[in-house]
């Protein structure tokens, strides 16, 4: 098992990339950070280059992270992980579960069709009707189909005089809307991680000051909870559809009981790590040895 080569593609000089490169080293002697923008697929000869190694050639590659922010480029970059799997290579985790994840709404498309439930959503390219749902909403989040951390999003609230010059200025930039109602929430967000199907345990994004998201990138912390049966197993039914190796499930605590935001095509390391106190590096690298083991 110590002979194993597995590539982490994600960004160099990132803690999670590092500490996931780090957890391979420790145990196998092997080290390759790979940065997928300077790989070169050679569809001629069905090879997959970062410089002068054939990633065809390796026995695993585990994915961290595509690039710092979603876009349509994404599902470009990932497509191309799919050039070493048709080779036999393991891919964590695979391309094809990766991609239904990157497109929040091919995301949601899965979830709602599987009747998981979620904030009230509408997707639409019709200015009007995105205001009409902001009127039945009351409060109402502004999407891209492609971000993290809450990036590019925006707040509409019922009554706003600029809501129509805020929505149109939105659609220069996401010409297909993903409304969904703003809830009141208390103050935090909880993510259930979940490695090869097993609930590792739940840690909650709070708040900071007057922000309206949790999200880390705009000030939220990290903090231990006790996620309750019912968000457990609901969490358990969401990931279920998409058959990842690592991830994450972000839930809302609503009045009217738990309800979905998303599956996550990379799962977080720090909230594990600080929310939960585990080493997802170390675990995410051992069940991949196990699974090539078995392979």
């Amino acid at each position: 098992m110590a002979e194993k080569r597995i590539a982490v593609i994600g960004i160099p000089g990132k803690w999670s990339t590092e500490v996931l490169a780090d957890a391979v080293e420790q145990r196998t002697g092997y080290r390759r950070v790979i940065d997928i923008a300077e790989v070169q697929a050679d569809l001629t000869g069905r090879a997959l280059y970062h410089g002068e190694q054939n990633l065809c050639e390796l026995d695993g590659i585990l994915v961290k992270k595509i690039n710092a922010e979603y876009s349509p480029h994404t599902i470009d970059r990932i497509e191309l992980l799919r050039i070493a799997e048709a080779q036999g290579v393991r891919v964590f985790s695979p391309a094809t579960s990766m991609l239904r994840l990157i497109n929040r709404l091919a995301c949601t498309v899965t979830l709602r069709s599987n009747d998981i439930p979620m904030p009230p959503t509408l997707v639409c390219e019709s200015t009007d009707a995105v205001l009409a749902a902001v009127e039945e909403f009351g409060s109402a989040i502004l999407k891209p189909l492609f971000s993290t951390k809450a990036r590019g999003r925006c707040v509409i609230k019922a009554g706003q005089a600029t809501a129509r010059q805020e929505i149109e200025a939105f659609r220069q930039e996401n010409p297909i809307v993903y409304v969904q109602q703003k809830l009141a929430l208390p103050g935090r967000d909880l993510g259930l991680v979940f490695l090869g199907g097993t609930y590792l345990g739940a840690y909650a994004r709070v708040k900071q000051g007057d922000a309206w998201n949790t999200t880390i990138h705009d000030g939220g912390k990290y903090a231990g909870c006790d996620a309750s049966q019912d968000i457990i197993d609901l969490a358990y039914r969401a990931q279920a559809y998409f058959d990842m190796d690592f991830t994450t499930v972000d839930i809302a605590e609503s009045e009217n009981g738990p309800l979905v935001f998303e599956v996550s095509a990379f799962g977080g390391f720090a909230g594990a790590k600080e929310g939960i106190g585990i080493d997802a590096a170390s675990l995410y690298t051992d069940y991949a040895l196990n699974e090539l083991s078995q392979s």
